[in-house]
């Protein structure tokens, strides 16, 4: 019998989604847990798999088409099996289908490159023979030729689908691991040859709406001060020598410490740890810090919960695995709804200092630049090489006033100066 597959909610705000990419086509068998699709929601592209296993009868939505959440968009069933339009027309009766690429192809071609945000960190893979691919390993069919054509072992490769099972994304994952990098996907990697008007994502949609809202809404202002971070940049050196002699080595980032000053500064003032409920303003007793990953399709905001009572480690530990499922697009939104205030760093692309719009209802984000050497003068009154970085928070003024502000970055300062007191 045919079973109707429809548009899936992939987060609590999705109300439509857009179809990127059919992963099959019709006439294809598929079993439960193959990814047949994916999905554009207004936080993420992201992988659709089958609850059913059989045949695609009929394709519905085409790609490029935004359809409502539980509309139809394809139809499985036996082989040979005639499908009746009649049950789709009526379970589309108060849904509507708009083409936004009435040109595009409605299914991939057979070498059709299939692109999904992966992780960033660098690990070297083997190549393997082409023996090396186990029929006996649980994984789908594409994630199988995706190892066979990437020289991916599938013993190697974590399966993240049900049951263990291997699918795509857990092999691109490896892929990209294997050569390292970020893939930023929507930022330009040289000079285009001519004017190009680049469709909106449901992504790019839902920033724009919210950061017109924010700055619109939200009376913003700025307070910035310049942290000294020498004894940091020495203690963050000891404590990676250390820690890669470790029989699980792992280095500590600039980022790891500022998060965990941030938290712990943010615990110590609840004033600016807070949002905007419209007749009160909420203080929350716990830090959820919030921190900013650009993604192909914008930018997410993970979120580490209660990050003033994790230890340094764990900050940066769960950071890392964050940002990995941030780029493969399985974060919940538990896990980037729910943040208290947001740390934004651009010091790694060489910023030195900027100003960020704060993401409602939280009251605050701090905006974190680079870190310099410069000239200053020490207690002495000589002038030596030091690290200097800057921190600016942008604050609600509903919310938060000028001296609250000013507290934090001082407590917040004083952390980054003495990192020590942060492994307390």
């Amino acid at each position: 019998m045919a079973e109707l597959i429809e548009m899936p909610k992939l987060s609590d705000t999705m109300t439509e989604g857009t179809l990127v990419k059919w992963l099959v086509k019709e006439g294809d068998a598929i079993e439960i847990g193959d990814e047949i699709a994916e999905i554009e929601t207004d936080k993420a592209t992201m992988p659709v798999e089958a609850f059913d296993a059989g045949v695609v009868l009929k394709i519905v939505a085409q790609e490029g088409a935004t359809a409502p959440v539980k509309s139809v968009i394809a139809v499985v069933g036996e082989e040979g099996e005639k499908v009746d339009e009649k049950i789709i027309s009526d379970a589309q009766a108060s849904k509507t289908v708009k083409s936004v690429a009435q040109d595009e192809p409605a299914t991939p071609t057979k070498n059709q490159e299939v692109e999904t945000p992966v992780a960033s960190e660098a690990l070297v893979v083997p190549t393997h023979s082409k023996s090396s691919f186990d029929t006996r390993v649980k994984a789908s069919p594409l994630a199988r030729k995706i190892a066979e054509e990437q020289g991916i072992a599938l013993e190697k490769v974590s399966g993240s689908g049900p049951r263990g099972r291997i699918v795509k994304n857990d092999v691109l994952n490896m892929a990209q691991l294997n050569g390292g990098g970020t893939n930023w996907g929507v930022f330009p990697s040289g000079p285009i040859a001519k004017d190009e008007n680049i469709p909106l994502t449901n992504m790019r949609k839902t920033i724009a709406k919210r950061l017109v809202e924010s700055k619109q809404q939200s009376p913003h202002f700025y307070v910035e001060m310049e942290v000294d971070c020498d004894a940091m940049v020495v203690l963050r050196k000891q404590l990676n020598a250390r820690f890669e002699k470790l029989a699980e080595p792992f280095k500590l980032s600039f980022n790891d410490f500022v998060m965990k000053a941030a938290a712990n500064a943010a615990h110590q003032s609840p004033a600016i740890n807070a949002s905007w409920a419209g007749d009160t303003i909420k203080q929350h007793g716990s830090v959820h810090l919030a921190f900013g990953v650009a993604i192909d399709s914008g930018l997410i905001t993970p979120v580490i919960k209660d990050a003033q009572s994790k230890s340094l480690k764990e900050i940066s530990q769960e950071a890392k695995v964050l940002i990995v499922k941030a780029k493969q697009g399985k974060l919940t939104p538990e896990e980037y709804t729910t943040g208290t205030i947001t740390i934004s760093n651009l010091g790694m692309f060489g910023v030195d200092r900027f100003s960020a719009i704060v993401n409602p209802p939280q009251a605050a984000i701090l905006a974190v630049g680079n870190i310099v050497k410069k000239p200053v003068l020490d207690s002495q009154d000589q002038i030596v090489v030091g690290h200097r970085m800057s921190i600016t928070v942008s604050a609600d003024h509903r919310v938060v006033d000028g001296a609250v502000a000013a507290i934090y970055l001082a407590e917040l300062k004083a952390l980054l100066e003495t990192p020590s007191l942060l492994l307390l």
